[in-house]
């Protein structure tokens, strides 16, 4: 038996612990962000947060996410209000959508960790993550967007940092 969280709300999985992550989700969970794309964690298509860190999930064993917390898009916001969302939104990203909720979750995960990436920080982050539509443009400026929208200036002190599950949506 696997125990896990997905998107807050603890799991257990007592198949073959084989399994990737990416089946259990789409096939038991009904969570349709993650997309299988290529199968061999190239493309990005697949990508979720495993304790917060962008990964694979189309070769990713539920073995190894046991007792891990795992976020899909639909976990990433309840209401869809996460900077990253709303950036994708302003700076009408998508086209035919289909890699945008791994672009999004590679791009939360990468502003967590790195609140101000630079312009070659966010190339070489987001560079994993295939759009076949080439909408890259778009992408670096949500992302650039929303890095400003992330942390709130007051007095000199950082603000709301939306992204971490113990800080969501709470003043730092």
């Amino acid at each position: 038996m696997v125990t896990f969280t997905v998107n807050g709300e603890t799991r257990e999985f007592a198949g073959d612990p084989t399994t990737p992550v990416l089946w259990y989700l789409r096939d038991e969970l009904n969570l349709t962000g993650p997309k299988f794309g290529c199968g061999m964690a190239q493309c990005g298509a697949c990508t979720v947060h495993i304790d917060g860190m962008a990964q694979r999930s189309c070769v990713l064993p539920l073995s190894a996410v046991a007792g891990k917390a795992i976020t899909t898009i639909e976990g990433l916001s309840a209401d869809g209000d996460h900077p990253v969302q709303q950036a994708w939104v302003e700076h009408k990203v998508p086209q035919c959508g289909f890699c945008q909720c791994g672009q999004m979750m590679q791009a939360a995960s990468l502003l967590a960790s790195n609140p101000n990436p630079s312009d070659e920080e966010i190339v070489q982050n987001m560079s994993g993550n295939i759009c076949r539509c080439g909408t890259y443009p778009r992408i670096h400026k949500a992302i650039k967007s929303a890095a400003k929208s992330m942390t709130v200036s007051t007095s000199g002190k950082s603000g709301v940092n939306y992204f971490t599950p113990d800080t969501l949506g709470e003043e730092a």
